[in-house]
Parts: structure tokens; C-alpha cells; sequence
């Protein structure tokens, strides 16, 4: 199984100098060839990557792009590579057009195949550099297991992170675990599981919204342009935002990880959530909570570990259904958080009960294969077939 293991390093001046020049490179290449792509595709005709890869060997030569030989041919050919799997990608409909690399906003990163770089016990040192990288190792890599692939990167917020591709034979399949839970994701409760614990939503972005808006407000008084104070304004903002984001990932790992281990079988609700958050009362509230990234998490994970998630339809009405009697409400505002069943009288809690119901119907479809429009996940990465069900009233 590969396995990615993310580093912090501190890089010397003139690595950090070589590195960010490669960032650029590395961009320049990369938007040469869409836009040489694009030029073609305009005229009706097909470049692929070998023809790229010939237009890279001309550009090197001419005086203007001389400046190319300077960094390591490797992560220039990985970035050609890159824009071959997004023209793939886009031409099976699985993504829009490549768009051109920005030097503010895009990622600055660098990939180096096991040609341009040399890892000899614990030491990293990339091409075109005499020292190895000082990485922080937080954690240690596998057993006799080397790299196959290197990732430099350097985040909004200045700091810089290498990414090693290695084979980990750690990760299989774990003993089967006998157990089912249904996971209905919310906002006062970020989960809310079928055996009725209820876990509280952090809420991160909310706990630094008062510092990050000062250090907005800071950023947008200073002067437009690459002045140094506005670059210190601007990584300020980026740092409380990239605390944000650390911490929320973290938790986000830990539930995963917990929930995949103790469980065989974890039952979720297929969330839109990019139509979602385009609700201005909730989208800052939904992104916080990260439902995607949980979702993610939960099913890489899941194939990892040979466990099974199920996503039940979203027009499924978990939340009206009765999970005691099977009793449809006409109504459930957002607002009512508790209720009582007309029919049977039971009182439930709308998160618990919707949590028992998505359970309920993942594991029919588990056990007969039809009712409610599932996207199964399983090891092996196939999906179970769509059937139609009734649209969820409003």
C-alpha cells in the first residue's frame, strides 16, 4: 500500500533560494504548456505529453528560458506529467479545464522522482543540492522502506513541508470488527452516532475569528503592491489560518481513525455539501465543520483498514422517519431538535434518530442490495448499483 508521509524541514538560505527558484520554474513550464496545449486544441488538434516534453528541450535552448537549466530537469518533467492527468481528467469528465498556475495563489510545490534525489539513512538530499534537508522526523518512516517519490512544498504561511512516497507494508487489513454505526453529521454536534454518543463540533474557525479578523483588517490598510509590510501582514494571516486548519484536521484524523477501527461496517449520508455552502447563513458554520474532509478521511481510510462505508441517498428523510415504527412526518423544521412520533409516541432526538435510521438503511442495502440509492465503498474501490428512490420534501 503507498502511503504519503508529511514532513516539516528548515531549509538553509540557498536552499531555500534553489527551491524557490525550481517553484517558479516548475509554474513557468507548467502554464507554457497549457497555454501551448490550448493554442493547439484551438486549432483542433491533440498535443500530448511526449510533444511537451520535446517543446521543454527547445525552450532550454533559447536565450530567454536559458535560465531552466538551472534547477533539476525532474520536477519540470513531473509538472508536464501533471498537466497530462488533468487533461485526462478533464476529458473523462471528471474535472473542468486546467487552469494557468498564479505565483500567489496556486501551491508552490516540486516533485522529484527517485532519479533527483538520495535517501540514505534518515539523510534527504535533493538534486542540485550539496546538504541533505533538515527534516523535523515526528514520526518515523517503515522498516527498511525507502521513497519513491519526493514532494517539496511551501504553504501560504511560509513554512515547508516534504512529502515521502513510500511503500508501507504496515498497512492491511485489520481483524473484522463484528460492529455497525450510522453517523449523521451536524453542526451543534459535529457527529452524532447510531449508539447515541454525540461529539461536540470544535468549531475552530470561530474559537481565531477575532484574531483573524484584526489581522485582516491589518492587511488590508497596508499598501498594494510586494512591499515587505504587506508580505508580513499577508503570512500572519495565513498562519492563523493555517492553525485553523492544523487543528481541524487533527481532530478529524482522530474520529476517523477511532471510528474505522472499532467499527466494520460506518453508515453516512451522501451531503452535497458544495451546494450546501452556498447558503451565506451557514457556509461559514458547514465549511468549519469540514463534512468533506471527514467523508474523505473516512473512506481512504476504510479501504486501508478493509472496513466498508456506505453513503445513503440525501433525499433519504432520515431525520422525519420514525426509526421505531417507520412513521413519516410531514415537517421537521431545522429548529426542532426533539420530537414525538404521532403514531407509536416515542420521543427522539433528531440527530439519534436520524443516525438510527441512516444505520437501518445502510444495512438493508448491505444485506439485500436495494432501498436507498447507496454509494457503497469497499476495499476493493467498487460501487454498489443506484436505484431510484422518492426526492426527501423540503
Amino acid at each position: 500500500m503507498k502511503r504519503a508521509f508529511k514532513y516539516r524541514f528548515y531549509p538553509t538560505d540557498a536552499q531555500a533560494a534553489e527551491l524557490s527558484r525550481t517553484f517558479g520554474c516548475v509554474r513557468k513550464v507548467y502554464n507554457m504548456a497549457l497555454a501551448a496545449r490550448t493554442e493547439a486544441w484551438a486549432r483542433q488538434e491533440r498535443v500530448n505529453y511526449n510533444q511537451t516534453s520535446a517543446m521543454l528541450t527547445v525552450w532550454k535552448k533559447t536565450d530567454e528560458l536559458a535560465y531552466l537549466n538551472e534547477v533539476s530537469s525532474v520536477p519540470l518533467q513531473q509538472a508536464l506529467r501533471h498537466l497530462q492527468s488533468a487533461f485526462a481528467n478533464f476529458f473523462a469528465k471528471r474535472a473542468k479545464y486546467p487552469r494557468f498556475k498564479s505565483k500567489r495563489k496556486s501551491r508552490a510545490s516540486a516533485e522529484y522522482t527517485s532519479s533527483a534525489f538520495r535517501f540514505d539513512d534518515g539523510r534527504l538530499t535533493l538534486a542540485k543540492m550539496a546538504e541533505p534537508l533538515q527534516i523535523v522526523w515526528s514520526r518515523p518512516l517503515p522498516e527498511a522502506v525507502s521513497p519513491t517519490t519526493v514532494t517539496v512544498s511551501r504553504d501560504s504561511a511560509g513554512r515547508w513541508f516534504v512529502c515521502l512516497l513510500c511503500e508501507d507494508p504496515s498497512v492491511k487489513p485489520l481483524a473484522t470488527a463484528g460492529k455497525a454505526v450510522g453517523i449523521d453529521v451536524g453542526l451543534d454536534q459535529l457527529l452524532t452516532l447510531s449508539t447515541g454518543e454525540k461529539i461536540a463540533n470544535p468549531r475552530h474557525e470561530r474559537r481565531d475569528r477575532e484574531r483573524l479578523a484584526k489581522a485582516q483588517q491589518e492587511l488590508s490598510r497596508k499598501a498594494k503592491g510586494d512591499g515587505a509590510n504587506r508580505r508580513k501582514a499577508r503570512e500572519k494571516v495565513a498562519k492563523i489560518h493555517a492553525r485553523i486548519t492544523d487543528r481541524r484536521r487533527d481532530v478529524l484524523h482522530k474520529l476517523t481513525t477511532r471510528l474505522v477501527r472499532e467499527n466494520q461496517t460506518l453508515v453516512i449520508e451522501d451531503l452535497t455539501v458544495r451546494n450546501m455552502v452556498k447558503n451565506r447563513g451557514l457556509a461559514r458554520a458547514i465549511s468549519d465543520a469540514a463534512w468533506a474532509q471527514f467523508r474523505s478521511m473516512l473512506e481512504y481510510k476504510a479501504d486501508w483498514y478493509g472496513r466498508e462505508v456506505i453513503a445513503v441517498d440525501r433525499f433519504f428523510p432520515s431525520s422525519k422517519l420514525c426509526s421505531v415504527c417507520g412513521t413519516l412526518q410531514p415537517e421537521m423544521p431545522l429548529n426542532v431538535r426533539n420530537w414525538t412520533c404521532d403514531n407509536c409516541g416515542t420521543c427522539h432526538d433528531r440527530d439519534v434518530n436520524a443516525a438510527h435510521n441512516l444505520l437501518a438503511a445502510g444495512l438493508a442495502v448491505s444485506v439485500w442490495g436495494a432501498g436507498v440509492r447507496p454509494q457503497r465503498r469497499t476495499p476493493s474501490g467498487q460501487s454498489a448499483m443506484k436505484q431510484k428512490t422518492p426526492r426527501r420534501e423540503p
